[in-house]
């Protein structure tokens, strides 16, 4: 399998596990989904971004040029540390407190429960101030025309929300309201992965043209 091919599959479970997360996400929010099936949805698909997301960066990281690794290298180093911080957090989420929880022992693992401001709640939002920085450093990677442009803003789309998470995750005072100030990421995010993937995609054409 090429580097390329790798990166596309890759990418497209990236973008289909986001897709899902953001579908979880609006169920919680409209009331249609019930604790523990909530948590454990939303934990569990954004669980399934992390490894394909890295995987993603990692192939982008081998077929950028090699002028340009640089801005491809501090792309991946930002996707590893989200994914550092995103997986603790939703390993003990989906492994630790839900199960307590649903035992009726919540009271002894109140410190690991990821609530506004709590510990893991800052895990959580360093983990996707880290996506958006990755999103962020690869933008030089991609050239100024064809499609490769249009990679290119949508990464550049998505680095610009980074902001917007950061407010709703640090503003002192949380609620549904102000979650919803996040949506652009919901759509920017899942583009993004997309895009790339189609990405890998168009080079491995062009791969083939040449040879």
């Amino acid at each position: 399998m090429t580097v390329y091919k790798f990166g596309f599959r890759a990418g497209i479970f990236a973008f289909g596990s986001t897709v899902a997360f953001v579908v979880a996400q609006t169920l919680q929010l409209l009331g249609m989904l019930a604790y523990p099936y909530d948590e454990i949805l939303i934990y569990g698909t954004s669980l399934c971004i992390v490894i394909p997301f890295i995987l993603e960066i990692l192939a982008f990281h081998y077929v950028a040029p090699p002028e340009k690794k640089f801005w491809s290298h501090a792309a991946l180093l930002f996707a590893v540390l989200y994914a550092v911080f995103v997986t603790a957090n939703y390993v003990v989420q989906l492994a630790t407190v839900i199960p307590a929880t649903i035992k009726g022992s919540d009271a002894d693992i109140e410190i690991l429960k990821q609530t506004p401001h709590s510990l893991f709640w800052d895990f959580d939002a360093i983990g996707y101030i880290f996506m958006g920085f990755a999103t962020l450093f690869a933008v030089p990677v991609f050239e100024r025309v064809g499609f490769e442009k249009r990679v290119r803003y949508s990464f550049i789309v998505h680095s610009l929300v980074t902001p917007l998470i950061a407010f709703v995750y640090f503003y002192p005072d949380f609620s549904n309201e102000l979650l919803l100030i996040g949506i652009p990421w919901g759509i920017t995010a899942p583009l993004a992965m997309l895009m790339l993937a189609l990405y890998f995609r168009t080079k491995a054409l062009d791969h083939q043209a040449v040879i």
